[in-house]
């Protein structure tokens, strides 16, 4: 299986504000990516699912990551 890289942009709803996020990672298919978020966010920021709200899910390529850690397992 080939991996590829996605661009998730979203919103956390917090008890008194909404925070944006854009994270960029690698994996297979766009259920994983929300799978690791959901459990990411989830044990750091202690949200539930239903307080994590993906905006957009989008495949990139290679030349347009912009995160140095994404970058480097390139």
């Amino acid at each position: 299986m080939k991996t590829k890289i996605y661009r998730v942009k979203g919103t956390l709803l917090d008890s008194d504000k909404a925070k944006p996020f854009t994270r960029e990672m690698k994996a297979v298919k766009e259920e994983d990516i929300k799978e690791k978020l959901y459990s990411e966010f989830g044990s750091k920021h202690r949200l539930n699912r239903s307080q994590i709200i993906f905006d957009d899910i989008t495949e990139i390529t290679p030349e347009e990551v912009t995160d140095p850690i994404v970058s480097s397992l390139l």
